[in-house]
């Protein structure tokens, strides 16, 4: 058993104190990957700050007509939303893949934001990993990658980013809220995330004493074409080899706005703007999804056991943008 401190906060501003004055304190709400990672010596906090009593649980319609969720509300408060699962249903859908429903019932949303990465070698201390101990090398690389990254590695790490509810946040342009010593601050959902590089110990850009408040969606809800697919080795349960989240907007029969967004290939959330660019002005067909699948792919590279991946994720973008354009799908 590692010792600790526990401290239970019940105000904003106490819990940024707290994590603030104590440089291995962390936050615990749910404790769905914190508790794990301490079980296994990864994560070893001198105090766990208790931030499950802030006011921060509420999902609410903001004045711009775009919707407010709590950090602390869980996963389940937000994939059964009554406004999530009208306006927002790639979110819902997203969110119900991932875990199990006990599991979603703890899990919080600023957790799901911030759940570190599921590769084998990061929780096993017999193997050096630069995630867990910078400098010591990357297992994985050479090791079994089956499930690991294809796209924006680097030599220190090809670890995956675990979460679908991110996949789903990343491609509705979503806003995390946050606050610490230094204020409030708002960080675009495709700036949270951060590619390994060098630095694979770090996979936020947010600071060590700044909190989730938050996160927004913005009112533009692509409720009427939209999918989720998640491909994994068993049927539940399981972490993603690959996942998509795509959107589309259709003006005059044509794609006028495209999102794509990845999930089980990189160490972040993966959107390319250019690629989504390719598909503006054209009509719904295979073909023209199949060029969206080459260009978003086009620098991927495998490490042996994951080679698959690369035609694993052409084929399912394909099939999910098939899925989102619905009744406008042509041949």
């Amino acid at each position: 058993m590692n010792s600790f401190a526990y401290t239970r906060v019940t105000e904003v501003a106490e819990a940024v104190e707290a994590i603030a004055s104590d440089a291995s304190a962390r936050f615990i709400a749910g404790g769905t990957n914190l508790l794990d990672l301490m079980k296994e010596r990864v994560e070893q906090p001198s105090r766990l700050v208790d931030i499950t009593h802030l006011p921060l649980g509420e999902i609410e319609v903001t004045a711009s007509g775009g919707l407010r969720m709590g950090a602390l509300a869980t996963n389940t408060d937000v994939a059964y939303h009554p406004v999530v699962e009208r306006r927002y249903p790639l979110l819902s859908k997203a969110t119900l893949a991932g875990a199990s429903a006990q599991l979603r019932n703890m899990a919080s949303v600023g957790g799901n934001l911030l759940q570190r990465t599921r590769c084998m070698y990061f929780y096993d201390w017999a193997a050096p990993c630069n995630k867990r101990a910078p400098g010591t090398g990357c297992s994985a690389i050479e090791g079994v990658n089956r499930a690991h990254a294809i796209l924006g590695t680097s030599e220190h790490c090809i670890a995956t980013h675990p979460s679908d509810m991110c996949v789903a946040l990343a491609a509705l342009d979503a806003v995390v809220h946050a606050t610490g010593p230094g204020g409030e601050r708002s960080i675009p959902f495709e700036n949270l995330h951060r590619l390994p590089g060098d630095a694979p110990e770090i996979d936020t850009t947010l600071r060590r004493d700044e909190l989730i408040l938050a996160v927004e969606l913005p009112p533009e809800d692509f409720a009427a074409h939209h999918a989720y697919l998640k491909v994994r080795e068993r049927a539940s349960y399981a972490f993603a080899l690959v996942s998509v989240a795509a959107v589309l907007r259709f003006e005059d029969g044509s794609i006028a706005e495209a999102r794509i967004a990845l999930g089980g290939v990189a160490h972040k959330p993966w959107r390319d703007g250019q690629v989504e660019a390719l598909l503006h002005g054209r009509p719904a067909t295979r073909e023209n999804f199949l060029i969206a699948a080459e260009a978003m792919l086009r620098g991927a590279r495998g490490c042996g056991h994951n080679d698959f991946k690369i035609e694993l994720a052409k084929r399912a973008i394909v099939r999910a943008l098939v899925q989102a354009a619905g009744a406008k799908a042509s041949a």
